[in-house]
């Protein structure tokens, strides 16, 4: 509460030189990049994750076709 209150004493200070309206456009913009990061993590996540589901598809595609090749069946078709 105090820090709230001496951020906006020092706000109402340096309102009318122009200062004010600088930082507060300098928090916002904090906040913007803050908010760009967060989504950039969830990007990268995601991103990962999709990577990480491909390579296990093309592993088992290479498992199926090396099978094939060599006339043994796939791990998942021996019941047949």
């Amino acid at each position: 509460m105090i820090r709230i209150l001496t951020v906006m004493g020092i706000a109402a200070l340096l309102a009318g030189c122009g200062l004010a309206d600088t930082a507060a456009t300098g928090a916002a913009e904090g906040a913007a990049a803050a908010q760009q990061a967060k989504e950039g993590r969830k990007m990268e996540d995601k991103v990962r994750a999709d990577v990480d589901a491909a390579q296990k598809q093309d592993a088992a595609a290479r498992a199926a076709a090396e099978a094939a090749a060599t006339g043994d069946a796939p791990a998942g078709d021996a019941a047949q």
